[in-house]
């Protein structure tokens, strides 16, 4: 077990690039993202992994980056919204089904629909979508559009 005091030099993996960091062991991922890296993408919502608004990519997967502390995740990769480069599907289908309004929740909401992408690359079934995308909320209720904008992502109609 490694044990973490006062500040401490991470590498942390994000967005395909090597970031030497001095944390402490109580930083959160989000925090160090957003301050040290500049990454202000994720968004700090709730701070307890209700609303989804800090969702990231870490192998692969989407967590809540407000509750990882950023010592766990020295070793993984990291990618964000930004790491996107405005270029991934998801992003076009979300612009397409006009699936934000106010845009707080747009970032963790394409975060998980880019996961849902990575993890399963054929549409999967109507209740793994669903499952999915309770991971976050919306407070403007955007959910026919972020829905629709799955459908387009998967190269459907969104109707």
């Amino acid at each position: 077990m490694v044990r973490y005091e006062r500040k401490t030099v991470v590498c942390l993996h994000v967005n395909g690039s090597r970031h030497e960091l001095a944390v402490r062991p109580s930083d959160l991922l989000l925090d160090v993202l957003r301050d040290q890296l500049g990454l202000t993408a994720a968004k700090p919502g709730c701070k307890n992994g209700d609303c989804g608004a800090c969702t990231v990519m870490m192998d692969g997967w989407p967590v809540k980056s407000c509750l990882v502390l950023a010592v766990e995740a020295e070793g993984h990769e990291i990618l964000t919204v930004e790491g996107l480069g405005g270029t991934a599907a998801v992003q076009k289908a979300f612009v397409d089904a006009n699936a934000f309004q106010c845009g707080y929740c747009t970032s963790g909401f394409l975060m998980v629909c880019h996961a849902l992408r990575t993890q399963h690359p054929v549409m999967p079934e109507e209740y793994t979508v669903e499952e999915w995308l309770q991971s976050n909320i919306c407070r403007c209720t955007s959910y026919e559009e972020i829905r629709k904008a799955v459908d387009i992502m998967y190269g459907g109609g969104g109707g």
